[in-house]
């Protein structure tokens, strides 16, 4: 008889930031007990104060199924991976798309916990093959890529290394969230990104050569293909300066399809962030 999806009794979160909260709190929502570590004490009550405002946000709209102080009493927030729970069911890093600090904070995490704890990066674009290569452990880490914003997004893009071997544990906590998997074999940008920047970086040349204005090229997406959000709308919720990062990754592996336009570069040099800066293809200062 197959058991049926259970939620980890225990999940590390490193990283507090706005992927990093949402984890947390999709998580600590399920059920699960939450340590979200940041690299100093305000960091940590800025990630706090993240979770209770949208929390807040979800409750006042009917969409958290439990009171907003439940979930917050199972989140917990410390300042140094080796405070992480031993007996950590799912650690998941949700750091900035760096290798060198994905590696840092994965290996500091595989040192803190048990042999039987699962490792995952939250990547978008970044080699799960390369990233495992610096762990004791690599048959227990994966990449799990949620999106953002992270509580209302129904896809997990679970990405294997060539060494993976919890896959179908990894699948039951997905699936214990509500949320739907896809597995992909490790490859630059994987599934998700690879599709979702080519998208983007059309839209932007089309902006940039004057085909359309933004709005116009979002809502073309969005009326003529069926696409919740369009390409400029969704590039400024990601974040300009992320999907620059990921172009440039996918532009040194995949070629010149992935080269980023110079508007692109503009506006990151501009500090033309989306959202989170107020402006990006659309303007934010009237919320979201």
């Amino acid at each position: 008889m197959t058991s049926l999806p259970h939620v980890p009794r225990t999940v590390g979160v490193i990283g507090g930031g706005r992927m990093g909260a949402g984890i947390a709190q999709v998580f600590a929502t399920a059920g699960s007990e939450v340590v979200v570590v940041e690299g100093s004490a305000a960091a940590a009550d800025a990630a706090r104060s993240r979770i209770a405002d949208s929390l807040d946000r979800a409750a006042a709209r009917d969409k958290l199924p439990v009171p907003p102080s439940d979930v917050l009493s199972r989140l917990h927030f410390v300042t140094d991976a080796v405070e992480l729970p031993l007996e950590s069911d799912l650690v998941i890093e949700a750091v900035p798309e760096n290798p060198e600090l994905k590696v840092s904070v994965l290996t500091a995490a595989e040192r803190a916990v048990s042999e039987h704890t699962v490792l995952a990066s939250n990547t978008s674009s970044l080699s799960v093959t390369e990233l495992s290569a610096a762990l004791q452990r690599p048959e227990r880490f994966l990449g799990m890529h949620f999106f953002n914003p992270v509580p209302g997004s129904r896809l997990v893009e679970v990405v294997l290394g060539p060494a993976t071997a919890v896959t179908s544990q990894v699948l039951g906590y997905v699936r214990a969230l509500g949320k739907t998997d896809i597995v992909v074999r490790d490859s630059p940008g994987f599934a998700t990104s690879r599709l979702g920047v080519l998208l983007g970086l059309e839209a932007i040349r089309m902006l940039q050569e004057g085909v359309a204005d933004a709005t116009a090229i979002d809502t073309a997406m969005e009326l003529g293909y069926g696409h919740p959000m369009g390409p400029l709308r969704s590039t400024d919720l990601v974040g300009l300066d992320v999907r620059l990062a990921i172009a440039d990754h996918l532009h040194r592996t995949l070629g010149d399809r992935f080269a980023p336009p110079s508007l692109l570069r503009d506006k990151v040099a501009a500090g033309e962030l989306g959202r989170k800066t107020g402006r990006g293809f659309h303007s934010w200062t009237s919320g979201v």
